[in-house]
């Protein structure tokens, strides 16, 4: 099992890449279905050896389910669908859905940069508002939960990334990045998943 290296990089960081939004910590913890519980410190991503732990603080309890073996028809547990009004802003299942599924090659993202794998899921959380969780897998690790930031409707631009909503991105071992899956719930309660090859999301 490949060591993973989770980092934090500070926004505006010297020479981060400028895909890089600036942006920081942030948490709505919907949890994934399956078993077993894995206990994770507060607000935080585990996935295999790896930790990533954004900068605010929020209980968080992820449930996974080994490799492949996750049930597209089981809702994860304690979710509730929101009423699906068009909101003009992108806020609903009804209205993020249909590009989700049309830019589903965009999900993920992977830079090699300063020696390391550069994971993004900058695609997914431009369209968040319409989201209720989104779990990962890499290299066929067990699912884990990925804390979506919260949408902020009271702005004409509620999918935006602000400072304080965290990371959508993670550092990793170079080249150990081989498979990712992710796994997305909408708000009104309908799931897809997406597999990807490294040599199909790699970037310059």
């Amino acid at each position: 099992m490949f060591d993973l290296v989770f980092a934090l990089i500070a926004a505006g960081m010297n020479g981060a890449p400028s895909t890089a939004p600036e942006v920081t910590a942030a948490a709505s913890a919907a949890q994934m279905a399956g078993s077993p519980t894995v206990q994770i410190a507060p607000n935080s991503v585990v996935i295999g050896q790896g930790v990533v732990k954004p900068t605010t603080p929020a209980p968080l309890e992820v449930q996974s389910t080994q490799g492949d073996s996750f049930n597209m028809a089981v809702v994860p547990p304690g979710l509730v669908a929101d009423p699906q009004v068009p909101s003009g802003k992108f806020t609903t299942a009804a209205e993020v859905k249909p590009i989700l599924s049309a830019t589903k090659g965009n999900w993920v993202a992977i830079r090699e940069y300063e020696g390391q794998d550069w994971l993004y899921i900058t695609h997914l959380w431009a369209w968040r508002c319409g989201l209720k969780a989104i779990a990962i897998s890499i290299n066929q690790e067990p699912m884990q939960n990925w804390p979506v930031p919260d949408c902020h409707e009271k702005y004409t631009t509620p999918n935006a990334v602000l400072e304080g909503d965290g990371l959508p991105y993670l550092t990793l071992k170079l080249g150990g990045v081989q498979t990712v899956t992710i796994q997305i719930v909408y708000d009104d309660l309908s799931m897809d998943v997406a597999q990807f090859e490294r040599g199909n999301i790699l970037i310059p």
